[in-house]
């Protein structure tokens, strides 16, 4: 099902697009009477609208980057875990999962898996965070959706 998607930047998509969009917002929030008040308002015609309304969506209205998978290295000691977790709580994001293996060697390979719905900052800077706690050897981000 994923195959027929593409992921885009509206940058060089067509200006229709986004004012579909904006358009459907207007609607969604009551802040029109109904289609045509919306359609008038951000400068597109009724036929554009029921064209792409069906096809066009912004992250926001599908859910697009709400989850992650975050792998770590971790050394084991005392301590390090929680300090992750309490990043990640810092973070404002929701811990769906967590897969700890058996330490070998000292370090223990764990998979996180996140609700990011509520973050506070990029995904890049919350990995930046977790790279500086002592006993992370290493943060990889597997996937998001």
């Amino acid at each position: 099902m994923l195959k027929k998607y593409l992921i885009v930047s509206k940058k060089i998509l067509p200006e229709v697009y986004d004012k579909v969009i904006e358009a459907r917002n207007l609607i969604n929030s009551g802040s029109v009477k109904g289609i045509s008040e919306a359609v008038k308002r951000v400068g597109i015609s009724r036929s554009t609208y029921y064209k792409y309304k069906d096809y066009v969506f912004s992250p926001d209205e599908n859910s697009i980057g709400r989850k992650a998978v975050v792998s770590m290295m971790l050394r084991h000691e005392k301590g390090v875990l929680s300090n992750v977790l309490n990043c990640l709580s810092g973070s404002k994001v929701s811990i769906l999962t967590i897969n700890q293996s058996i330490p070998i060697n000292g370090k223990a390979s764990v998979n996180v898996s996140l609700d990011i719905s509520d973050i506070v900052q990029s995904i890049d800077e919350m990995i930046a965070e977790l790279k500086k706690i002592k006993g992370v050897s290493s943060v990889k981000l597997l996937s998001i959706e």
